[in-house]
């Protein structure tokens, strides 16, 4: 495999707005479990532009408090007492080092560990290689690259996904009739 080792970082939320007078975000949880994730004493960086590094003009955010909040969290950050403030972190993602993330369930796998595998049919066809991932509903969508502006989209189900290999890159589906060829 071209290698996606485990990066320093994972994405684990995105500020969308300031929310109050008292220094709140509204935040969208793209993590699993978010109650661990946005809990006191967590520890979590602002993304670059790029949202995967951490950017080194922001020092690291300490969640002071958290709670759900219609389809997302509103979080405080120790050190951040104002809506003024914190207007610089509004569509910024946020980011948890990897090694403090919860270890995944059976049968899981992290956004970035499906990137770039290389997709095959059970009948040993290479379909291309996993592009990007959306995560939509009810199912999450493979964007799997068949070479220069060809694509495919793959739903990520048990049904089409039959299995993966991370040590040798590999993807396995057994997609139904005429998928592959839209």
């Amino acid at each position: 495999m071209d290698g996606n080792p485990d990066p320093p970082f994972v994405v684990v939320g995105h500020v969308s707005r300031p929310h109050g007078t008292k220094g709140d975000f509204f935040i969208w949880s793209l993590t699993d479990r978010p109650e661990s994730t946005f809990s006191p004493g967590v520890q979590m960086r602002v993304a670059d532009a790029s949202g995967q590094e951490p950017d080194p003009l922001f020092p690291p955010l300490e969640v002071e408090e958290a709670r759900p909040f219609r389809k997302g969290y509103l979080v405080r950050f120790v050190g951040v007492e104002d809506r003024t403030r914190g207007e610089i972190l509004r569509d910024r993602y946020l980011l948890r080092s990897f090694e403090e993330t919860e270890p995944l369930d059976e049968g899981e796998l992290f956004y970035h560990q499906l990137l770039g595998l290389t997709v095959h049919t059970t009948d040993g066809n290479e379909v291309g290689r996993v592009l990007e991932v959306y995560d939509l509903r009810p199912v999450d969508l493979l964007e799997v690259s068949r070479g220069k502006d060809d694509s495919v989209l793959i739903p990520f189900t048990r049904e089409i996904v039959v299995e993966w290999d991370l040590e040798t890159g590999r993807l396995v589906v057994n997609p139904p009739e005429g998928l592959l060829d839209l």
